[in-house]
């Protein structure tokens, strides 16, 4: 089990980042750049960019709520098309964002040479330490950062609206009119070529997926987060330049690197001294903070999902005290220093938007990708409408817009794929065995399925929902687990052992129970040769409740379409309204029972402890006998509740003097108990390190 992020982020989290990653350039610096390309029709531009953005923000809604995890883009490149396309989608993406978000940490520069003379390069590099500085110490710091910045961005510029709006129609002051020869300054094909210059200023709202695993309630907060962002960044941006546009004269506003601070001092006119102008310099420096903060925040999670999957070092993907990927924080703050004082961040950061445009293009095909591979685990918490309509136009626009941007802006994203390509040839071909789901679609044609997958995202599907139900751990931890001879009379007293112990935990009738888990008329499902699996769902359980039996000669069974000899025999009970539950269930085990050796282990075990150790990850798991004159010493006496276990380590069973206790956080622990302890790997190996000193 790999090292996770803890789950802190809200709905306003989520709006927050997505908002702020869109915010900065994209409003206080482009729009008078824009409007020189096609005139007084630039607001039109921008509201067509908006809508044009719908496709994508609608496929990533959809991948992200199926696959809440870090790393984004890339994890949904890697899962669906294969690990060749998730390092382009994952390499490029982090160096795209690493140029997006050292971009917005210079143009600060433009609107705070307003009031001081700031040397802007300094500031930036003592700006970028300290937003990785808090990146490393949480998320949820991070968060209420950004919480704070897009607070203040949107009520300046509500302020602005408002004011602006009112100035326009009840103000007495003439106002500059829309000319019609400068409506379309370049025609129908400049107004297309600024579609695609703006389009970008919303490219920030994806970025949130990176950080979907950390967020609570994916299947809500992030489709709706993205919603609201989006929204909020539409009316902000056709509203904003719309008022810019009627106050400023043609002359000035397309001239102008900073026309929101020029807007100001119109339509504030009222305001005592230069405040006007100060709020909306706050406003811009909160835009470009946010967008920095978001970017490192972002950033940082595509090599943390890469390291995961050994595509990049191993190192990128440990999780530090604050339960975030402090080494991947630390070394994109770093990168992104160096870009800094290396490059001409504003020429590179424009091109890189292509790359953006691309991901686009592929994240599209990926919904397509996943659906059309019918994964049954594959169980989206939000589905994009008008499937595959919205996907294919999503395509063609992000294929459109990159054939609008030149062929400087192609070639660069050419490059950097190039590049991309021959790291995963370099460093992770032959490493990797994975592959996408597109070879679930394949294998209708007789080809090759990787069904890893499918297991893979049933472990989704139990991580999203881990806070209702029993981790599969827990479940191996409480399960009854027996051993028979080849006796069929030993196997049938084993049954109705079973059933007894089944039916007092879920409070069902034996009859019932026996009949529709025990009953061996009824048909197993061979899970691998010697290994077989029954299930059924009951409306009386709460949680899952397991029987496995071990039979070292093999039992015959001969039941319906299932023949041949069996060493292990599970049985589950999952709750009727939990439908999907047994999914992931049969995910974990299918995850372990692949293993070669399975079955030889699963015969050598002798005792119901290995066992249960061969139906568990050891990474995961350990039994400590607490007595006197070993570290474990210091446990006894102590309720649960006190014990200071590393990490996110928990007590699933007690032994004790031959029966078995459910722990409680007041139940007090005696010398000579067992406990059975389930943790994430690198706090199991941080306990059994203590153990053995």
């Amino acid at each position: 089990m790999k090292e996770k992020l803890s789950k802190k982020l809200t709905l306003f989290d989520v709006y927050a980042v997505s908002t702020g990653a869109m915010f900065s350039s994209g409003f206080f610096l482009l729009p008078g750049i824009a409007a020189m390309e096609t005139g007084s029709s630039v607001f039109l531009a921008y509201l067509a960019a908006g809508v044009l953005i719908l496709p994508s923000m609608l496929s990533v809604a959809e991948l992200s709520t199926a696959m809440p995890k870090a790393g984004g883009a890339y994890y949904f490149l890697d899962r669906s098309l294969g690990p060749m396309l998730g390092t382009i989608g994952g390499l490029g993406s982090w160096v795209a964002l690493i140029f997006k978000s050292a971009f917005a940490l210079i143009g600060m520069g433009a609107y705070l040479t307003l009031f001081v003379d700031v040397p802007m390069l300094p500031l930036a590099l003592v700006l970028t330490f300290a937003f990785g500085l808090l990146n490393v110490f949480g998320a949820k710091e991070t968060a209420l950062l950004q919480r704070i910045l897009v607070s203040a961005l949107v009520l300046i510029m509500a302020f602005f609206l408002i004011q602006g709006l009112n100035y326009i129609y009840t103000g007495e002051n003439p106002l500059p009119e829309f000319q019609e020869d400068n409506f379309f300054t370049n025609g129908i094909n400049g107004f297309i070529g600024t579609i695609g210059l703006v389009f970008v200023s919303y490219a920030g709202l994806t970025k949130v997926a990176s950080i979907a695993e950390e967020v609570q309630n994916p299947d809500r907060a992030i489709p709706l987060g993205m919603a609201l962002s989006l929204a909020t960044a539409s009316v902000v941006y056709v509203a904003g330049v719309y008022v810019l546009l009627k106050v400023l004269p043609t002359s000035v506003f397309f001239e102008s690197l900073t026309p929101v601070a020029d807007g100001a001092n119109v339509i504030f006119d009222f305001l005592p001294g230069s405040l006007g102008l100060l709020l909306v310099v706050i406003a811009a420096i909160a835009a470009f903070a946010s967008t920095g903060n978001a970017g490192i925040m972002s950033a940082s999670r595509y090599p943390l999902a890469m390291s995961r999957d050994k595509l990049v070092g191993t190192f990128f993907g440990k999780i530090g005290r604050f339960k975030t990927p402090h080494i991947s924080v630390i070394v994109t703050t770093l990168i992104m220093a160096g870009v800094l004082i290396l490059f001409d961040v504003e020429a590179v950061a424009k091109l890189a938007s292509a790359f953006q445009l691309l991901l686009f293009c592929l994240l599209n095909l990926s919904v397509i990708v996943m659906r059309e591979s019918k994964i049954e685990a594959y169980k989206p918490g939000y589905k994009s409408p008008f499937y595959p309509w919205i996907q294919i136009s999503g395509m063609i626009i992000s294929v459109w817009l990159v054939a609008e941007m030149g062929l400087l802006a192609v070639g660069l994203t050419g490059t950097l794929v190039i590049v991309c390509i021959g790291w995963y040839f370099y460093y992770a071909h032959g490493k990797v065995k994975r592959q996408g789901a597109i070879f679930h679609i394949h294998a209708r044609l007789g080809q090759l399925r990787y069904e890893a997958l499918e297991h893979e995202l049933m472990t989704i599907i139990n991580e999203k929902n881990l806070n209702t139900s029993l981790t599969y751990e827990e479940v191996i931890a409480r399960s009854i687990v027996n051993q028979v001879t080849n006796d069929q009379t030993d196997f049938e007293r084993l049954i109705l052992k079973s059933t007894i112990t089944l039916s007092n935990r879920l409070n069902v009738d034996r009859e019932e129970l026996k009949e529709g888990l025990f009953d061996l008329e009824n048909d197993f499902t061979k899970l691998k040769e010697g290994v077989y699996f029954n299930f059924v769902r009951m409306d009386e359980a709460k949680i899952p409740e397991m029987v496995a039996i071990q039979s070292r000669e093999g039992i015959e069974v001969n039941e319906g379409k299932v023949t041949g000899r069996a060493y292990a025999l599970l049985f589950l009970v999952t709750p009727s309204a939990r439908p999907l539950l047994h999914m992931r269930i049969i995910g974990h085990l299918a995850e372990l029972i692949e293993a070669e050796d399975f079955v030889s282990r699963w015969i050598k075990a002798e005792n119901e402890k290995q066992l249960k150790e061969v139906l568990l990850n050891d990474e995961r798991f350990i039994h400590v006998r607490l007595q006197e004159h070993s570290p474990s010493e210091n446990w006894i006496g102590n309720k649960i509740m006190e014990m200071d276990l590393p990490g996110e380590c928990l007590i699933a069973i007690i032994e004790r003097d031959g029966e078995i206790i459910i722990p409680k956080g007041g139940t007090i622990l005696e010398s000579g108990d067992v406990l059975s302890i389930l943790g994430y790997p690198n706090d199991i190996s941080e306990l059994k390190a203590w153990l053995d000193n």
